[in-house]
């Protein structure tokens, strides 16, 4: 019994053995490759990476590395067209693999040398580049990286030092040159960074961790910092989609989803305020920029934003005397937003305050010369300031620009009648009635007359003397024709009736 138990064990090993065999040779006949093969893959590599086809190309070199995966060669080619990819993170395994498959493979050492250098590495690039060295003591190349590795290494001492001392500005100076030799060293880039911060230069911070991070595999804290530098700019479409970028990478990420609340809520509001804009629903907009300043009081932008864009909305609705405080308080906030400027002025013009006006197209037009708009809205706030000062006969009579002669003599004999200067007694009352009498004689002899008529409605008035040929005229408050009847003291003023 012991030996048929025996004997079966045995039988049953030795299907598991001829099956082993016969799944390697089915592997070998999957993932294995022939010379020529292999060969192929590299020739139609090295074709594509001459070419600058290089996805095509490290396609290519895949298969090489799958089909021999103890040719040091085909690992350094691929790290080479990683290199040419601007991957050097995917260069470096391939490098080191090569290394551990021919150590004395002094190329792929002085390569990998001079990535980790890059990175800021310098205690690891040392070492390869005094392998190279043991074995080849005259290698200028070598000779020159070790030099930079020193230098670099002397330069990031300093530059944590000036941090640490709190000279901001030196920091910056050092970095420029610590960068120059690392420029893939994720961490110089954050450190400049915070220094441009404390100096109050964003823009510049930004710079740099936006590059800061693809250099780290997992860099939510600098997706997270740029986020909250655009958000503080005002750029929120840009600080969603840094705090998404964050959250991609986990999306637990307490910080980042807490800002990422806020930011979305903020965005869509600035988006559907601008959207009612769009479609002329300005009370609606005004109050979503005023939730806008009630869901982020602390940002100086979005409160001055939503300042601006409500004193545009009370322009557009006419409210001009609401719309003057509320752009004259946006303008103390941002003093040369030319926007701004250009919404009061509107609001001016609408209280017929032309000169207040012009003033703030002038204002505007300093910060922007070559604004064809503002260009346009001083000429404007110009031309209605210059015909402000002159003399409205429509207005002097009460009457409007479609009256009838009928309803403008009418309109005159009532004004006249009210401001003859014989119902005045004080010599003072007599004067200011004149000049009245004579604006009111002046607009029922021009409006009357369809020919002067013509000319006052294209904007010329016919009695002011700049319009007339030759003069004759005493001035804009002249007696028609240049005749005073008030002169002389003896003339009694009679209506007839017509």
């Amino acid at each position: 019994m012991e030996s048929g138990r025996r004997r079966g064990l045995s039988s049953v090993l030795s299907s598991l053995s001829l099956l082993c065999v016969l799944l390697d040779l089915q592997l070998d006949g999957v993932l294995g490759a022939t010379p020529v093969e292999i060969e192929h893959h590299l020739e139609m590599g090295r074709k594509l990476l001459a070419a600058g086809q290089l996805a095509e190309a490290l396609s290519h070199y895949h298969s090489a590395v799958e089909g021999d995966s103890k040719n040091y060669l085909t690992y350094y080619k691929r790290a080479a067209v990683f290199l040419a990819m601007g991957k050097s993170k995917s260069a470096l395994p391939d490098l080191s693999q090569a290394i551990q498959l021919k150590p004395d493979f002094l190329a792929a050492r002085l390569q990998r040398g001079s990535i980790l250098l890059k990175q800021g590495n310098t205690e690891e690039a040392r070492e390869d580049f005094l392998a190279v060295l043991n074995r080849s003591p005259d290698h200028e190349e070598a000779h020159d990286q070790l030099h930079k590795a020193d230098d670099l290494e002397l330069l990031q001492k300093e530059a944590h030092e000036a941090h640490h001392r709190g000279e901001f500005i030196t920091t910056v100076q050092v970095l420029e040159k610590v960068i120059e030799l690392s420029p893939w060293d994720p961490e110089s880039r954050e450190l400049r960074a915070e220094c441009y911060i404390r100096l109050g230069d964003p823009r510049k911070a930004i710079m740099d961790l936006t590059p800061a991070t693809r250099l780290r595999s997992d860099n939510r804290a600098a997706f997270l910092q740029l986020s909250q530098l655009h958000y503080s700019l005002g750029e929120h479409h840009d600080s969603l989609s840094q705090v998404r970028e964050c959250l991609k990478l986990d999306q637990d990420d307490k910080e980042c989803f807490s800002h990422y609340k806020q930011v979305k809520k903020l965005s869509k509001q600035l988006d559907s305020a601008e959207e009612l804009i769009s479609e002329q629903r300005y009370q609606e907009a005004i109050e979503k920029y005023e939730s806008v300043m009630r869901t982020e009081p602390n940002v100086a932008f979005y409160t001055n934003k939503a300042k601006e864009r409500i004193c545009f909305c009370l322009v557009k609705m006419k409210s001009a005397e609401e719309a003057v405080d509320i752009c004259s308080e946006a303008h103390q906030r941002e003093p040369q937003n030319i926007h701004i400027l250009r919404d009061r002025a509107e609001a001016y013009i609408l209280q017929q305050e032309y000169e207040k006006a012009v003033e703030d197209y002038q204002e505007a037009r300093e910060f922007d010369q070559e604004n064809q708009e503002l260009r346009e809205g001083l000429e404007r706030a110009q031309k209605l300031l210059k015909q402000s000062r002159k003399r409205d006969y429509y207005k002097i009579l009460g009457v409007g620009r479609s009256a009838n002669k009928q309803e403008i003599i009418k309109a005159y004999r009532k004004l006249a009648q009210q401001w003859h200067p014989d119902n005045f007694q004080s010599e003072a009352d007599k004067k200011e009635a004149e000049k009245k009498f004579i604006d009111i004689a002046s607009a029922k002899e021009v409006l009357t007359d369809p020919e002067m008529r013509q000319k006052f409605d294209s904007g010329e008035d016919p009695l002011d003397p700049e319009n007339q040929q030759g003069g004759g005229g005493g001035g804009s408050r002249e007696w028609p024709f240049g005749f005073n009847p008030f002169e002389g003291g003896n003339f009694h003023f009679k209506f007839h009736r017509h």
